[in-house]
């Protein structure tokens, strides 16, 4: 099955986008169908091969004056909008000013031309009805129950309006694009001595590329050559430079600041840091927020409850008050153009979206706009522990013999043979530590059989047909209190245990501290034994923790929380951590040391492995959720005051126009502040 994405221009609202999304749906050879207002584009999946101009046909029978960008029927509709509205202006005016009905006449069918056309076909070819038909059924109104200089005035309003907030939408789509404006599109790639400018998508893996001072990273790579300061804001969201060279790693979306590097490309663009996180950016909009869903679920007959409550003002105000039934038209009238949902379709959506944009340039990727309103509500956070709360980054101590019969280069030389094989951080911190302390020569993976590695456990091997195992006390058989996690066993008897060193991240504690602020529970889950696990719980002011436990059991922790209604977060980064980021309300995952599991199951992404971050996100979510709350108290306030005074004769249509296009704007330009949001964590 194929997956398709078009870019489109045309849609007026959200609900527009809504009602494309539910039409399209209805085709079954169309799969994951979703309609992206805040990006104005079209994705779904299918297996056949798909006619543009048919599936065009479809969208415009909902929204006529929807265009693929890029398709040869595309023309400047902006700018005959502007125009019509120009000519309509001044004709109208003139009508009004001579009192001559058919140059007024001709004034309203220009302005309403558009506004017209889009109601009727759509009711037409579609048997729907939305705010184009509110607008024209209010202004066609007015002018027939003599008020056509408000309805006049109405339609004019209305058409500025939605001209300026197309601008405002754009403005802010534009802003949000610049933030995580993070590709390039071509990269220098070296040819033998000559360097070729070649398109991102068709370097190759093993490729050496050039980053000049100035340029953006353009692929992941290990530098061969050179060294350079690296703003690795865009990416991470930290505003210190990051000095790198010969042999350190360099993700795309980064700027070299200073210096002049090679680097051997290590993913092609389709597997790039920059791509990923674009993609997830993209994506994140199509997974809603409650908010959304109710709003999207209200609004698909709201229209119709509006017109039959109009239906009804017409009927029964005259019978119940001394109003004629040409003022109570009027009132009803008011009450189409005070309805139009657009401030509350088109700003709530749009706060998600910029939130997403905002996390983004502050190192944190939110794959769903679902999860901006769910971080808020967590009331307990889990962290792992190595990786997560520690570095990770494990120096051996010491190595320890526990039996007289064997030396401690004995034991060394036994844990070299197995740990060799594994690609575990610790076992290579344990190799390089017996290489710098031993003659490892003669030593090789070759002499042994049998390896096994065993998941929460360790590993096991047999040398000269004993068996060895290196892993938890447990599982070698050692049944003392050492303040050790890794221990070695030969022929089942103990002989020996490593002592590690890790130490704890930079603001650990700080953030821990701000979460019990917050009035959030932290606990810590560990596979580490109980002592160590003490003191680092300690030392960042956890008091809640569970020590030596297994992947599963931590997977257990966070179902019976989940399965007893518990808001809770699981914070880790490892392979073995990947089932409880994905079963928790939120999974946060490390985006620098976490595994491709781990980012993958987990729901928002931290890029910079920085605890701190959480904060972050939790303060992004608040501000998220109370700009929301003032677009929707201060919208349908105003809608209500409004409407309540036309009922006393108080407002006429144009402080209904206000309600419904300036509400509309006030509510965007609010929304905007989003991206405004300054964090000094």
């Amino acid at each position: 099955m194929n997956s398709y994405k078009y870019k489109l221009k045309g849609l007026d609202c959200a609900s527009c986008a809504r009602e494309v999304e539910e039409r399209l749906k209805k085709e079954n050879y169309l799969k994951d169908v979703k309609v992206n207002f805040s990006l104005m584009r079209l994705t779904f999946k299918s297996d056949k091969t798909i006619n543009e101009k048919e599936l065009l046909k479809i969208i415009k029978s909902v929204e006529p004056e929807v265009e693929f960008i890029g398709s040869k029927d595309q023309d400047n509709n902006s700018k005959k909008d502007m125009i019509r509205l120009g000519i309509g202006i001044i004709i109208g005016l003139i009508g009004l000013k001579l009192n001559h009905n058919i140059i007024t006449l001709l004034g309203y069918l220009i302005l309403l031309y558009r506004t017209m056309k889009n109601a009727f076909k759509l009711l037409v070819q579609s048997k729907q009805i939305n705010e184009n038909f509110l607008i024209t059924i209010s202004c066609t109104g007015a002018y027939i129950i003599g008020s056509a200089t408000e309805g006049l005035m109405v339609i004019i309003l209305y058409e500025i309006g939605k001209i300026l907030e197309s601008l405002a939408i754009n403005k802010s789509r534009k802003s949000i694009s610049n933030l995580i404006n993070l590709e390039s599109d071509y990269a220098s790639v070296l040819k033998g001595k000559t360097i070729e400018k070649t398109l991102t998508e068709n370097v190759k893996l093993g490729d050496i590329i050039i980053i000049k001072q100035g340029e953006r990273i353009p692929l992941d790579g290990t530098i061969t050559k050179g060294t350079c300061k690296l703003d690795t804001s865009a990416i991470t969201g930290e505003s210190e430079l990051k000095e790198c060279g010969v042999l350190d790693k360099v993700i795309s979306g980064c700027i070299n600041v200073d210096g002049l590097i090679e680097a051997k490309v290590e993913s092609d663009y389709s597997n790039s840091t920059v791509k990923r996180i674009l993609d997830l950016v993209e994506n994140a909009s199509d997974k809603k927020a409650n908010t959304e869903l109710t709003v999207n679920k209200l609004s698909k007959n709201y229209t119709i409850v509006v017109i039959t409550l109009a239906i009804l003002i017409v009927i029964f105000l005259p019978l119940f008050t001394n109003l004629t039934y040409s003022e109570s038209i009027y009132k009803a009238l008011i009450f189409l153009v005070i309805s139009c949902p657009c401030a509350i379709a088109i700003s709530v959506p749009l706060s998600y979206f910029s939130a997403i944009g905002v996390s983004s340039i502050n190192g944190i990727l939110v794959k769903g706009s679902n999860y901006i309103d769910a971080v808020r509500e967590i009331e307990e956070i889990v962290f792992d522990k190595t990786g997560t709360i520690t570095t990770g980054t494990f120096q051996v101590k010491d190595i320890v013999s526990l039996n007289e019969k064997y030396t401690k280069e004995e034991v060394m030389k036994l844990l070299v043979y197995g740990e060799s094989l594994s690609n575990h951080p610790i076992a290579k911190s344990i190799v390089n530590y017996c290489n710098s302390n031993i003659d490892s020569k003669g030593i090789s993976a070759k002499d042994i059989t049998d390896y096994k590695e065993i998941n929460g456990k360790g590993i096991t091997y047999k040398v000269n047909n004993k068996t060895v195992c290196i892993g938890r006390k447990n599982f070698c058989n050692y049944k003392g209190n050492v303040n050790s996690n890794t221990f070695i066993s030969y022929d089942n008897t103990p002989i020996g245990y490593v002592l590690l060193e890790d130490g704890i991240k930079s603001n650990v504690a700080s953030t821990i501290s701000k979460l019990k602020q917050l009035g959030i529970k932290v606990s810590m889950l560990t596979g580490d034994n109980i002592e160590k696990a003490k003191i680092i719980a300690k030392n960042v002011g956890i008091d809640n923790f569970k020590a030596e436990l297994l992947p599963q059991e931590k997977y257990n922790y966070i179902e019976n929380a989940v399965n007893n209604n518990k808001k809770i977060a699981f914070v880790g980064d490892g392979i073995n951590d990947a089932p409880s980021l994905a079963i928790a309300t939120v999974g946060i995952s490390m985006g620098g040391i976490g595994t491709d599991a781990a980012i993958e199951s987990s729901d928002i992404v931290i890029m910079n492995d920085d605890l701190s971050k959480i904060v972050t996100a939790i303060d992004i979510s608040n501000k998220t959720n109370r700009i929301i709350k003032e677009n929707l108290i201060f919208a349908i306030l105003t809608k209500v005051v409004v409407l309540s005074l036309s009922l006393f004769g108080l407002t006429g249509m144009w402080q209904a126009i206000f309600a419904d296009v300036g509400v509309t704007l006030i509510t965007i330009f609010n929304t905007l502040r989003i991206l405004r949001f300054k964090f000094d964590y």
